[in-house]
């Protein structure tokens, strides 16, 4: 109730006259229905969202404008991976504890809704989606390489990232004309979030990727697979990564519920049933998950932080999950029979409500550091350096140390 009437209120009085509220996204977050509505219940409100697909662009640009003061949206998505850095900067969001976000707990999972809160209690980012973790596979590829297609029996093939690597030489020795992989990077993500509770800092800021194993494992894994030839070498949401989604050039993806709808919109009609869904393997994890902010310069801050609640709360979130998959956040909406009872056709009628949803209660959160968008740069490109041939993987690991290093000021 308190949601419906926050979102309907239209009462700060600016929209009174006419008024353009920026939302800046990345991905695909599946809100047009739900901007629809809040313009209908706010008259004289328009929406404009700002979208740039690929984070690593949209990410410096989120940083640039938060720091000049000027030219960030009304409304911000935030990644869970520079969310720690913005904690840091408190003063430069609204605090929407003071615009009815203090009552709004039961609405996220318990660690989504303390990710939120800087140290003091100010509550500047609301939780949308988590990312907890499946696997795609194209079915057309798996057929032609002599794989099983059903995905009971493809996610029966690799329990651990061992198998997984040799299902992967299986493939490429099929000789179906595409890779296993389009690159190692996000396979990384994904490996690094399964082994442990932070990545490149502990939570005191301190650089540990020397000595946390979760970071030098998921290194010498993901390296193997580009040394064993798996890897298509497309970087992570480049063109030519988008066109082998569409080509048939490679055969796995791993897929967070948020990526589906990226598939989908990516392949087009053409893709329609080429696209499965199976298990992970080595079990669960999660790769991304966004916050909704409203930047202290936002002209308008209450009508921001009204549709910020109205876009975070259970219904918002069950809206962006019908719309694109992304996996809520909320108790109430994982629970619910939109999510539980979901299969979607694009993929087979794969039943990715409970494929997600099981998983999604025992996610335990992942923790990054204030650096952590500078580091995972730098490894990126390490990592892409090896899969293209550029360097060995002790090599490349000494590079992304080392940038590793002077990003955190260590260097």
């Amino acid at each position: 109730m308190l949601l419906a009437a926050t979102a309907c209120g239209g009462g700060s009085g600016e929209a009174d006259g006419e008024v353009t509220l920026v939302v800046d996204t990345f991905g695909v977050f599946g809100y047009e229905e739900l901007y629809q509505r809040f313009e209908e219940e706010n008259p004289g409100v328009t929406i404009e969202e700002r979208n740039i697909t690929d984070l690593a662009d949209y990410t410096p640009q989120l940083q640039q404008n938060i720091a000049a003061g000027s030219g960030a949206g009304d409304v911000v998505a935030v990644e869970e991976g520079i969310l720690v850095q913005f904690l840091q900067q408190a003063d430069r969001f609204v605090d929407l504890n003071e615009h009815g976000g203090a009552e709004l707990e039961a609405n996220f999972l318990p660690w989504k809704w303390e990710q939120g809160h800087t140290t003091d209690g100010r509550l500047i980012g609301l939780g949308t989606d988590i990312g907890s973790m499946a696997m795609c596979y194209n079915v057309e590829l798996f057929r032609d390489a002599g794989l099983p297609t059903d995905r009971e029996e493809v996610g029966e093939l690799w329990p651990t990232w061992e198998d997984f690597i040799e299902t992967g030489q299986q493939f490429q020795e099929a000789d179906t004309g595409a890779s296993f992989v389009s690159t190692i990077f996000p396979y990384f993500n994904v490996l690094k979030a399964q082994e442990g509770d932070h990545t490149y800092q502990n939570t005191e800021g301190e650089l540990v990727i020397e000595t946390n194993p979760a970071v030098r494992g998921s290194w010498e894994t993901v390296t193997s697979m580009a040394e064993a030839g798996l890897s298509a070498n497309l970087p992570l949401w480049s063109d030519e990564w988008n066109a082998g989604i569409q080509n048939n050039t490679f055969a796995t993806l791993p897929c967070p519920a948020w990526m589906l709808g990226h598939i989908e919109s990516t392949a087009g009609d053409a893709g329609n049933g080429r696209w499965d869904v199976a298990a992970v393997p080595g079990g669960g994890g999660n790769w991304g998950g966004s916050f909704l902010s409203v930047p202290t310069q936002s002209e308008h801050p209450e009508l921001a932080a009204e549709l910020a609640i109205l876009l975070s709360s259970p219904e918002g979130q069950l809206a962006a999950w019908n719309a694109a998959n992304n996996l809520p956040s909320s108790e109430e909406a994982i629970d619910s029979a939109d999510v539980q009872e979901f299969t979607r056709p694009y993929f087979n009628d794969a039943p990715v409500g409970q494929i997600y949803g099981a998983s999604a209660r025992e996610l335990e959160p992942v923790y990054f550091g204030p650096d952590n968008q500078a580091i995972d740069d730098a490894f990126r490109a390490a990592l892409e350096s090896v899969e293209q041939g550029q360097a060995s993987p002790d090599e490349g690991w000494q590079r992304a140390a080392e940038e590793a290093e002077r990003a955190a000021g260590e260097g």
